[in-house]
C-alpha cells in the first residue's frame, strides 16, 4: 500500500576536533595541528505513516559498539526513534579525531567526550526539520578511482606475517617491490549508488551516496580532514546550486582490501596534499550529476526496518602465542619504537595477541537493514571485502542497493574465509581482525536474509 505521507529531514553539524586531538587511524598517535576543512556529523530522517529510520554518517575513522549504543539510547529517549532503526556510521577518513583504541593509538577521552552530543544534535535537528518530501534511487558505475591494495607477487617474494612468522601468499601495499607485483587478487565494487532526497516542491534537501573506496589520505599526519568524503560532498551541493540546509553525505561500502594508491602506474594522480582528493570527490559528484536525469522519483515510498545481532566467535591466539609474544612485549619499549624499525610489525602485533587473550570467547554483532521505497541499504560494522558487497547486490532484483560499512559498531577487517587463508595485512589477526573465519559468511548470509523477508 502506497504511503500518503513520506517526511524527510537533514541536518549536519560541525564535529571539527581541536587542535592537539588524538588522530588515529595508523599504527600510532598522530596529533591535530592544522585544519584543512570542517567535519561533521549528517543525519537523514525518513518517515512514513508506520515508522521513522535514522541514518547519521559522521566524519571519523571507526566508532564502537559500547561508544554508539550510548548515543543510540539518548536519540531513542530525546526524538522516539528506537535504536533498532537508527544507523550511524564512520565515513572512515583516517583524518579525524580518535574515539576508539586502535593498535598503538589511543582514544582521545575530550573528543570521546563531546562528540555524542554533536551526533545526538544532528539527530534531534533532521528529525525537527522533516517536511513532506520524495525519494529517488541513481547510480553509475565507477571503476577508475579504485584499486585492490592485495596484491599477488612474484614467487620467490617473501612476505612474512609478524603475528604466526610463516609467508602469506600475498602482500598489501607492496612498497619499494612495485616491480614484483604480479596481479592485484580481488575485483573492486565499482559501483557508485545514490539515495536522493527532495522536497515535494522539487527542491533538493540531501543526498546520500555510498563509494567502494577506504579513503584516500593524501595529507600530512597532523591535519584534520574529511578526505574525498567532504569534497564529493561540497561539490554536489555546489553544482546542484542547493539552497542553505542542504546536505550531501557520502558513506563507505565494502572496501576492506580496495584503496587508490597506484603501485603500477605512480603518475596517474596529482601528488599536492589533498589534490588526489579533490579530484576524486568532484570527479565522483560530477558523476552523480550526470546521473540524476534518469532518477525515478517515489512520491510515497513505504519504509521498513530489519536488525539482528549475530554471536560470532572470536580468532583469539593460543597459549604458546600468547607466551611468545609476552617475551617480546617484555623486552620493547613501546615509547621508542617507530614506523619502519626491522622489529615493529613484530612488536605491534605482539601486544595485539597479549590483549585480544583478554577478549571473551563471543560477541554479538550488529546486522542491520532497511527499505526505501524501491530500494534498500545494509549496514555492517566492519572492514568488508569487496566480494561481500557485490554478492549481496547480485541477489537484489534492481541495483537500488548498497551496503554501509562503518556502521552500527567497529570489529575490524572482515574478509571472506579464502582470502583470510591468503594473509596480508588485513588478516593478520589483531584487535582490528579477530573475528571467526566463517564470520564473513554468517554476517553476508545475515543480511541477504534480512533482504529476502523485506520482499
Amino acid at each position: 500500500m502506497k504511503n500518503k505521507s513520506f517526511r524527510a529531514g537533514l541536518a549536519q553539524v560541525d564535529v571539527t576536533p581541536k587542535l592537539g586531538t588524538v588522530i588515529n587511524g595508523e599504527f600510532s598517535c598522530r596529533y591535530a595541528n592544522k585544519i584543512a576543512d570542517p567535519l561533521y556529523a549528517k543525519a537523514l530522517v525518513l518517515q512514513d505513516n508506520h515508522l521513522s529510520i535514522l541514518i547519521v554518517i559522521v566524519d571519523i575513522c571507526a566508532m564502537q559498539r559500547e561508544f554508539l549504543d550510548k548515543i543510540k539510547a539518548r536519540i531513542h529517549k530525546e526524538i522516539g526513534i528506537p535504536p533498532g532503526r537508527q544507523m550511524i556510521a564512520s565515513t572512515h577518513t583516517h583524518s579525524a579525531g580518535s574515539v576508539a583504541d586502535l593498535l598503538l593509538c589511543h582514544v582521545d577521552w575530550g573528543y570521546l567526550n563531546w562528540l555524542p552530543d554533536q551526533i545526538v544534535l544532528a539527530a534531534k535537528q533532521a528529525y525537527e526539520n522533516v517536511k513532506e518530501a520524495r525519494i529517488g534511487w541513481g547510480g553509475v558505475d565507477q571503476p577508475q578511482h579504485l584499486l585492490c591494495r592485495r596484491y599477488l607477487m612474484q614467487s620467490d617474494y617473501r612476505a612474512i606475517n609478524p603475528v604466526t612468522g610463516a609467508l602469506d601468499a600475498l602482500k598489501t601495499n607492496p612498497f619499494g617491490d612495485e616491480h614484483l607485483i604480479v596481479g592485484p587478487s580481488s575485483v573492486p565494487d565499482s559501483g557508485l549508488r545514490y539515495l536522493a532526497v527532495q522536497g515535494m516542491d522539487g527542491e533538493w534537501m540531501g543526498l546520500l551516496a555510498n563509494y567502494s573506496l577506504h579513503y584516500v589520505g593524501d595529507c600530512e599526519r597532523g591535519t584534520i580532514s574529511a578526505d574525498y568524503f567532504g569534497y564529493f560532498a561540497r561539490s554536489v551541493a555546489c553544482r546542484l546550486g542547493a539552497k542553505e540546509g542542504f546536505v550531501a553525505m557520502m558513506s563507505n561500502g565494502t572496501s576492506g582490501e580496495v584503496n587508490i594508491w597506484s603501485f603500477q602506474n605512480e603518475d596517474t594522480y596529482p601528488k599536492e596534499h589533498h589534490e588526489k582528493s579533490r579530484l576524486i570527490g568532484e570527479d565522483l559528484a560530477g558523476a552523480v550529476i550526470n546521473s540524476l536525469g534518469e532518477v525515478e522519483w517515489e512520491a510515497s515510498p513505504s519504509l521498513s526496518a530489519a536488525y539482528e545481532e549475530l554471536q560470532i566467535a572470536y580468532r583469539k591466539p593460543t597459549a604458546d602465542e600468547v607466551e611468545k609474544a609476552m617475551a617480546i612485549v617484555s623486552g620493547t619499549d613501546y615509547e621508542q619504537i617507530a614506523f619502519g624499525d626491522i622489529d615493529f610489525y613484530q612488536q605491534v602485533y605482539a601486544r595485539e595477541q597479549i590483549l585480544l587473550d583478554a577478549y571473551p570467547e563471543k560477541t554479538s554483532i550488529p546486522v542491520q537493514s532497511f527499505v526505501v521505497g524501491s530500494g534498500k541499504i545494509g549496514g555492517l560494522g566492519g572492514e568488508f571485502f569487496a566480494e561481500t558487497g557485490l554478492r549481496i547486490k547480485e541477489a537484489q532484483s534492481n541495483n537500488h542497493y548498497f551496503t554501509i560499512c562503518f556502521a552500527n559498531d567497529y570489529v575490524g577487517y572482515v574478509p571472506p574465509v579464502h582470502e583470510l587463508e591468503k594473509g596480508g595485512y588485513e588478516t593478520w589477526r589483531c584487535r582490528t581482525s579477530c573475528l571467526e573465519p566463517s564470520a564473513e559468511e554468517k554476517i553476508r548470509l545475515s543480511l541477504q536474509n534480512q533482504m529476502i523477508k523485506h520482499g
